[in-house]
């Protein structure tokens, strides 16, 4: 298959990479480095890629930024990073994208952890996530063309721990690789509305 992984560069992103390299060809796009520049923020950069990237049997998103804070400081525009970014971004990847990608190719989104079992200062990550696992379920039943969808939602990564352990206090970190397997699940097996909770 002819994958479309955006966020390629992040920890997940290249796990999954590196688990599907194997046996796919993988496009690696990103807001600042990559195979293609993409800023998924933005409608038109979001499609022109599917227009200068043709012939796309999957997509994944392994992007998505979200503001962290207390909620008593937290700003209706502080919460539009998570609303414009890890939200409309993705959920505009597979509205625009559905007319793009082959017959019976298949979308695969990001959550997290935080939408079922919340953390401090994770409001408006939370509130993105759980959207965009609620999206995810609706669209699977009307995607035509045997088009999948499914979202990943992990738990705080082993490798990351150093960077986001103190907001995940207590929490049983999972590898980089356990979470790779959930996106090799979605992209290669035949489920759809899924959301696959690694935790």
């Amino acid at each position: 298959m002819r994958v479309l992984l955006i966020g390629g560069t992040g920890t997940i992103g290249k796990s999954v990479a590196d688990k599907l390299k194997p046996n796919h060809e993988i496009i690696i796009a990103s807001k600042s480095n990559g195979d293609y520049l993409v800023d998924i923020t933005s409608l038109d950069s979001i499609e022109q890629m599917y227009k200068d990237i043709p012939n796309i049997d999957a997509v994944i998103s392994t992007t998505g930024a979200s503001h962290f804070g207390h909620l008593s400081d937290l700003t209706p525009e502080l919460n539009e990073v998570a609303i414009n970014s890890k939200l409309k971004g993705q959920v505009n990847l597979v509205l625009i994208g559905q007319n793009y990608i082959n017959d019976g190719g298949s979308f695969t989104l990001t959550t997290g952890i935080m939408m079922d079992d919340p953390i401090l200062k994770g409001s408006s990550a939370a509130m993105a996530n759980g959207a965009v696992a609620s999206f995810v379920k609706s669209a699977a039943i009307e995607l035509k063309r045997n088009m999948r969808i499914n979202s990943v939602s992990p738990n705080v990564l082993e490798e990351s721990l150093d960077k986001y352990g103190e907001f995940f206090k207590g929490f049983n970190p999972v590898s980089a690789n356990r979470v790779a397997n959930a996106f090799a699940k979605s992209v290669e097996g035949a489920q759809t509305g899924q959301v696959y909770r690694v935790y």
